[in-house]
C-alpha cells in the first residue's frame, strides 16, 4: 500500500489507512517524503514522513513501513540514518528506506531548503547513500569517518544501530540511465519504477540488471512497480472512484492499475512477466478503506 498525501493529510487518516491495510494482508505501508501539498488548497498539509512512520510503528504489528522514497534534500544523512535506526528499533524491524535525490522545487522554496542543480543532487545522494550504509554497518565499539565534498564525518560512534543488519532494505527508483542504475547496483535492496507500464519498465529492470554485472554484484536485487489504484466490483463504481480522484477512467487503465479484481490480477501479472516481485498500490482517496478492503479480499489472494 502506497499513499501520497500530496492532497493532503492527518496523522490519523494514515493511521486508518495503515491498519487497514495490514488487517487486509497487505505486506507494506510506504508514504511518499513531501513538505508541499500538492493540489490541496489550505489543507492539512503532507505531514513528515519519518515522523509519521515513527507513529506507525508503535501502532501496527505486522506490516512494513518505508517511505517512497525520501529526499536526500531534506536531511542531513547523519540524522537522517539515527533516525531511520530509530523507527527501524521501534516498529521490530519492520522498516524499508527509499531514497532519491529530490525533484520538486517548489516545497524546497517554500521551506528554505537549498535545492542544488541536478547533478549536484546526485552528487549529494551518492555521498549520502556511503554515509548512511557507514554508520548502520560500522561495528559497535568502532567509529566512522567519510571525507567527501558535500558531507564530512569524524569519529562518529555511528550509533543508534537498526535493528536489521547490516541496515534496512534500501530502494532507489526512478527512469536514470546511468547514475540511478548505478547506484541501485551499489546500494539497493530493490529497484522501483512508478508510473510506467509492464513494456516500459522491462528495461529499466534490465540496464539495473546490467549495472549490478558491471560491479560483479552477487546479492539479488528485488525489482518493483507502483502504480495508482482504482478498482471496483463493476464500471459505475470504477468511475465514482476515478472521479473521487480528479481521474479519466480511460486514462487510469492506461497507466495505472484500473478496473475490476480480474482486470488488475491481469496487470500484476504483466508485470511479473517482465521482472516485478513487487507492487506498491496507491491510494489517492485516503478516506475510501473500502477500496483497500476491496483488494485485499478480491486481489490479493490471487497473487
Amino acid at each position: 500500500m502506497f499513499t501520497e498525501p500530496r492532497l493532503g493529510a492527518t496523522y490519523d487518516e494514515l493511521l486508518a489507512v495503515a491498519r487497514t491495510a495490514e488487517a487486509a494482508g497487505f505486506t507494506g505501508f510506504f508514504r511518499s517524503d513531501h513538505y508541499l501539498a500538492m493540489h490541496a488548497g489550505d489543507g492539512p498539509g503532507p505531514g513528515d514522513a519519518w515522523i509519521t512512520l515513527a507513529g506507525l510503528a508503535r501502532e501496527t504489528s505486522s506490516i512494513r513501513l518505508g517511505t517512497l522514497v525520501t529526499s536526500a534534500t531534506f536531511r542531513l544523512p547523519g540524522p537522517t540514518a539515527i533516525s531511520v535506526a530509530g523507527v527501524d528499533a521501534m516498529s521490530g524491524g519492520r522498516v524499508e528506506f527509499g531514497i532519491g535525490a529530490g525533484w520538486f522545487e517548489a516545497e524546497h522554496t517554500a521551506y528554505g531548503i537549498p535545492f542544488p542543480s541536478l547533478g549536484g543532487r546526485f552528487d549529494r545522494l551518492e555521498e549520502y547513500l556511503a554515509v548512511v550504509t557507514g554508520l548502520w554497518s560500522t561495528p559497535v565499539g568502532d567509529r566512522f569517518a567519510f571525507d567527501g565534498k558535500h558531507f564530512q564525518l569524524s569519529d562518529s560512534p555511528a550509533l543508534p544501530k537498526p535493528i536489521q543488519q547490516p541496515g534496512p532494505p534500501i530502494i532507489i527508483g526512478g527512469g536514470g540511465k546511468k547514475r540511478t542504475p548505478a547506484l541501485a547496483a551499489r546500494y539497493a535492496s530493490e529497484f522501483n519504477v512508478p508510473w510506467a507500464t509492464p513494456e516500459d519498465s522491462a528495461p529499466l529492470f534490465r540496464r539495473v540488471e546490467a549495472a549490478c554485472v558491471g560491479v560483479d554484484r552477487r546479492a539479488p536485487i528485488t525489482h518493483s512497480a507502483a502504480q495508482v489504484l482504482c478498482c471496483g466490483v463493476d464500471e459505475a463504481s470504477v468511475a465514482r472512484r476515478a472521479e473521487a480522484i480528479g481521474r479519466d477512467v480511460a486514462e487510469l487503465r492506461a497507466s495505472g492499475l484500473t478496473g475490476s479484481p480480474a482486470e488488475l490480477v491481469d496487470k500484476i501479472g504483466r508485470f511479473a512477466e517482465v521482472g516485478a516481485s513487487r507492487i506498491y498500490l496507491q491510494v489517492v482517496d485516503l478516506a475510501d478503506l473500502d477500496h483497500i478492503e476491496l483488494v485485499g479480499s478480491k486481489v490479493l489472494p490471487q497473487l
